[in-house]
């Protein structure tokens, strides 16, 4: 979903010519979250993400049970774009904070932070309910392989209501023991259709301030025409004290 409640200003980007435009801000722990949109000197859109004041990793919500026991209240943010990001494939942006960590046991156990950029509205979202019964065969019904990032393949018992699949690079198996897990980036999926990226990232590892420059693998074809991502960045502001997470290097594709 996309508001128009932006404000701009000069983005710290190479090019002096860009501009930052922001969403609404929303409530997270003791601090904020918001979404922005970087856009060139002709408006086009060259990274999406979000900013999270660092007070935001204090006073989070304790949850008594890991998923699928449902979150505590302030767990699940949903963030608006600025109507800046609309040449984007992205709708909106959904920051879940998981106390508990959740499955697969002995691999996404710490505490931390799930950021679904998504591509498909928040009605869409939501209406994934294991009660359906279409349920399952939806789970099952996993995009053509030419639309699923090259390499990335389903997570196995990954399928969560109102996200849908996980899927994750096949050359780092998921496996319990075997798998450090500080950030890594998923992506996701529900009937057919390509949904969702997912930078996951430990709150622990987000204090030490890190800077992550990360490639995004890139499907051989694509479900809809749009700007998506090529890069995936970690970092801190030091001069507005926030996190930041950033899908940069947008580049236009066409529906194929």
């Amino acid at each position: 979903m996309r508001r128009h409640c932006s404000s701009v200003a000069a983005a710290t980007t190479p090019e002096a010519t860009d501009a930052t435009s922001y969403g609404p801000s929303e409530e997270l722990g003791d601090g904020t979250v918001k979404a922005f949109t970087v856009t060139d000197a002709d408006g086009n859109p060259t990274a999406v993400g979000i900013r999270m004041t660092a007070s935001a990793l204090d006073g989070l919500p304790t949850a008594t049970a890991p998923p699928p026991a449902p979150p505590p209240p302030g767990a699940m943010v949903m963030v608006d774009f600025p109507d800046e990001a609309s040449s984007t494939v992205f709708d909106h942006v959904m920051v879940d904070w998981n106390s508990l960590g959740h499955e697969p046991t002995g691999v996404f156990d710490e505490p931390h932070f799930d950021v679904h950029f998504y591509m498909t509205d928040m009605a869409s979202v939501t209406a994934i309910d294991p009660a359906s019964p279409d349920f399952a065969a939806k789970s099952a019904n996993l995009p053509a392989p030419q639309y699923i990032p090259q390499g990335y393949v389903p997570i196995p018992d990954s399928v969560v209501p109102a996200m849908g699949v996980h899927m994750a690079d096949g050359s780092t198996p998921i496996v319990p023991g075997s798998y450090d897990f500080t950030e890594v980036l998923l992506t996701g999926a529900w009937d057919g259709d390509y949904t969702f990226i997912e930078p996951m990232i430990t709150r622990d590892f987000l204090l030490t301030k890190p800077t992550v420059h990360e490639q995004i693998p890139q499907p051989a074809a694509y479900q809809q025409s749009g700007y998506y991502p090529t890069t995936y960045d970690i970092s801190f502001d030091e001069g507005t004290q926030e996190y930041v997470i950033t899908l940069g290097g947008l580049a236009q594709q066409t529906q194929s």
